[in-house]
């Protein structure tokens, strides 16, 4: 659609919704738009054959094009559980988003649950956050588990339990949750992290490593698990090995931990969970005397702004969040609007953004 078209389109459809147009009235005739706006009169007919589309107007020949849309506003109250906020810039993405979709769309977000705190205060706060907007009768959660906590899969649980209980719709992000019940009223938005792993594994298969490593730290989200399955099936498929020996769990601060890493060198890759461990390991790594992108390369994912400034700029998984903030939005209303859909599990691709330490110095 031509931008002038969807400009006049977006125009018209703010009127209607605003009241401007109010419902049983008519809109002016083609002829007097295509003059108002100085476009054809093809134009205006296609503009109101998608509002007619919408089911903002209906078309009647020999009459006009009447509004047919009740243009009483619908006010939804969303809870936001999102405990990863301002630890991740993911999150701080996702927020940003539905902020700007709360004002388009006519939402009242509660923000209470987008915790900026460390791990253990969001851990003493998020149940209660809950409890809040369960007793505010909200219309929708959208939830991001907890993750790095011993106990995160009983909270997690215990939260997703009391939403459906509650029959309150509820769209996880991110994450799903590791036990989940088999029951409806909820739908899961994240990245397709089985192809996200399966891509950074080729890529490092690419550029020259044999060897395949995965590292993580203890408690870490199931999307986490899903990833290394991905990894796991590209490395086997290219004839490479991969098992237990390859995947490491722990601190990557932990010296003494990092140097039982089997390093091959000029010939192994190191596939971190995500940023904040890679950019901790990088440092780990050399303080054992592996040299990057000689002795080994490594990645991440969530393309964090700092990667491009580490001393090996990172290359990472770009995650589209504002996508994932639109679709958790459109599946809240989806949901608030009908309870009964079967639950839907949307996963989205994002891109790999090589830098320099998945390059080895030939």
């Amino acid at each position: 659609m031509r931008r002038k078209q969807l400009n006049i389109l977006e125009s018209l459809e703010e009127g209607i919704i605003t009241g401007v147009y109010k419902n049983g009235t008519l809109l002016p005739s083609e002829d007097t738009l295509a003059k108002q706006y100085a476009v054809s009169r093809p134009t205006i007919a296609k503009v109101y054959n998608q509002l007619q589309h919408k089911g903002y107007i209906k078309k009647t020949r020999g009459y006009g094009s009447q509004v047919i849309h009740n243009n009483a506003r619908s006010t939804y109250t969303i809870g936001l559980l999102l405990p990863g906020s301002g630890e991740s810039e993911i999150f701080t993405t996702i927020n940003d988003q539905i902020l700007k979709l709360s004002k388009k769309n006519h939402l009242n977000c509660l923000w209470e649950g987008a915790t900026v705190s460390n791990a253990e205060i969001r851990r003493t706060q998020i149940e209660h956050y809950c409890e809040h907007y369960i007793s505010q009768k909200v219309d929708a959660i959208l939830f991001s588990p907890l993750e790095r906590l011993p106990d995160a899969d009983e909270i997690n649980l215990r939260i997703f339990n009391k939403i459906i209980d509650a029959d309150i719709p509820l769209i996880l992000i991110d994450r799903g949750i590791k036990t989940q019940p088999d029951v409806g009223g909820y739908d899961i938005i994240w990245l397709d992290n089985l192809s996200a792993g399966g891509a950074m594994a080729r890529h490092l298969i690419k550029n020259g490593c044999e060897t395949i490593h995965f590292f993580y730290r203890p408690n870490s989200a199931n999307s986490v698990d899903i990833r290394l399955s991905g990894i796991r099936d590209t490395v086997l498929k290219h004839h490479l090995k991969f098992t237990e020996e390859n995947i490491y769990c722990g601190d990557p601060s932990d010296l003494n931990f990092i140097k039982t890493i089997k390093i091959v060198p000029g010939k192994t890759g190191i596939i971190c969970a995500n940023d904040s461990t890679a950019a901790i390991l990088l440092s780990s790594l050399e303080k054992a005397n592996i040299k990057i992108t000689s002795d080994c390369l490594i990645c991440g994912y969530d393309n964090m702004k700092y990667s491009q400034y580490l001393k090996y700029p990172l290359t990472s998984y770009l995650q589209p969040c504002e996508e994932m903030a639109n679709i958790s939005v459109e599946l809240a209303i989806r949901r608030i609007k009908n309870k009964h859909h079967i639950p839907m599990i949307v996963n989205v691709n994002g891109k790999i953004i090589e830098r320099e330490s998945t390059m080895f110095n030939r």
